[in-house]
C-alpha cells in the first residue's frame, strides 16, 4: 500500500467528520498496461475535489466528469474503463488497457467514520486487515487478514464480495543524514513512501531541514536504532543505512534485523561489508541467518559514483524487493568506496 492511499483515507475520514459524502473509488483489476495496481485508491467529493489516483490522470478526469452529471448515485458501482477502442484512445490508457474500478458512494454516519479510522490506523500500524464490500447490499467491513499474503483483491464471482487487503503504508527509515541519504528520500517520497529520517546529530539535521531535500520528509532528533528499536518499523518498511560511519550504520543494522522490515540495507564497498559483517557476528551477536537478510554492499550495479546515481541504485533495488523480483544480474552497486572500520 503506497503512501499516497494513506492520504486518501485521511481525507476521507477529514471529509467524513466535516458531514460530507464521500464516493471512495478502488482499483479492483487492470487489463493490459495500467499505472495504478489493482488496490490503489481515490476519495472524491461532491464538488470534484479528490485526492489519490486510479490511472495518473484521465481515468480521474472521466470519473469526476460524471460525478458531476450525476452518476454514481447508488451505494457501489463497478466501472470499467477503456473496454472499446474509441474509450480506451480518448482516455489516452496505454497499451489497451482497461481498468475495472469499484465506486463507493458512502453517506455519513458514525459506521463510516468509525471504518475510515480503523483503514488510518491498519496504514499507520503493523496489522494487515482485509475490506469485505458487498455489491449488491452496500454493506461493508473489515475482518483480520489472517494469510502470509494475496492478491490486493480478490472476488467471489461477478456479483459476489469483494475483498481488498489493507495493510502498512510502504514506508522508507534513513538512519542518518549523507548527500545519498537526501537523494534517497526525494526519490522514496516521489515511489509514494512514508519517508523518515532519524539523526541525533543537531548540525547535520539543521543543515538537512534548511534543505529542499527536506520537503515533505519527517526527520527524528533520534539515533536510528533508538527509533528502529521503538517499533518504527513494520512489514512495509525498507530500513536505508547511508552514512558511512559503523556508530551509526551499524547500530541500526543490529536493531533492524530485529524488526519484520521487507528491506535492510547498509552502505559500503565490498571490503567495507565484509569488515562490517565480522563486525556485527562478533560484537553485535548477529546469527548468520541475520547478516544474510542484510544487503551489504546495498543497491544496484548501475556503475554509481555520484550522491544521486547511488541513491537512485539504492531505490531501484528496494523496489525490486518489494515487487518480488528475483536477484539482478549483477549482485550490488558500487555505492561508496570509503573504507571505514
Amino acid at each position: 500500500m503506497r503512501h499516497l492511499d494513506l492520504q486518501v483515507i485521511s481525507r476521507a475520514l477529514a471529509w467524513a467528520r466535516a458531514g460530507e459524502t464521500i464516493w471512495l473509488c478502488t482499483v479492483l483489476s487492470t487489463y493490459g498496461s495500467s499505472p495504478r495496481a489493482p488496490g490503489s485508491m481515490l476519495v472524491a467529493q461532491g464538488s470534484g475535489e479528490y485526492v489519490g489516483s486510479l490511472s495518473g490522470g484521465c481515468v480521474e478526469d472521466a470519473f469526476i466528469e460524471s460525478l458531476q452529471d450525476g452518476a454514481f448515485q447508488q451505494p457501489v458501482s463497478i466501472v470499467r474503463y477503456g473496454e472499446s477502442q474509441e474509450e480506451s484512445q480518448r482516455l489516452q490508457l496505454p497499451c489497451g488497457g482497461i481498468l475495472e474500478v469499484l465506486v463507493e458512494r458512502r453517506e455519513v454516519s458514525d459506521e463510516l467514520i468509525t471504518h475510515l479510522e480503523v483503514l488510518e490506523a491498519t496504514l499507520l500500524g503493523q496489522k494487515r486487515l482485509i475490506r469485505r464490500v458487498e455489491p449488491i447490499s452496500g454493506r461493508y467491513r473489515v475482518v483480520l487478514d489472517e494469510s502470509t499474503g494475496g492478491p490486493a483483491v480478490e472476488r467471489e464471482g461477478e456479483q459476489g464480495t469483494i475483498m481488498i487487503r489493507i495493510g502498512p503504508a510502504l514506508r522508507m527509515i534513513l538512519a542518518g543524514i549523507s548527500p545519498v541519504a537526501g537523494y534517497c528520500a526525494q526519490f522514496a517520497r516521489a515511489l509514494g513512501y512514508e519517508v523518515i529520517v532519524c539523526d541525533a546529530r543537531d548540525e547535520v539535521r539543521r543543515d538537512f531541514l534548511a534543505s529542499e531535500q527536506a520537503e515533505g520528509i519527517e526527520v527524528q532528533a533520534v539515533l536510528p536504532s533508538l527509533f528502529i528499536a521503538s517499533g518504527g518499523c513494520h512489514e512495509a518498511t525498507a530500513v536505508v543505512a547511508l552514512t558511512h560511519d559503523p556508530r551509526i550504520d551499524d547500530l541500526a543494522m543490529i536493531e533492524a534485523v530485529r524488526t519484520p522490515a521487507f528491506y535492510i540495507g547498509v552502505m559500503g564497498s565490498q571490503r567495507t561489508s565484509q569488515r562490517r559483517a565480522e563486525r556485527l557476528a562478533r560484537s553485535g551477536g548477529l546469527s548468520e541467518a541475520d547478516i544474510e537478510r542484510i544487503h551489504m554492499p546495498i543497491g544496484l550495479d548501475l556503475g554509481s559514483k555520484a550522491p544521486a546515481e547511488i541513491a537512485l541504485s539504492v531505490v531501484a533495488d528496494v523496489m525490486r524487493i518489494f515487487n518480488g523480483r528475483g536477484a539482478p544480474l549483477t549482485e550490488h552497486a558500487t555505492t561508496g568506496e570509503t573504507d571505514v572500520a
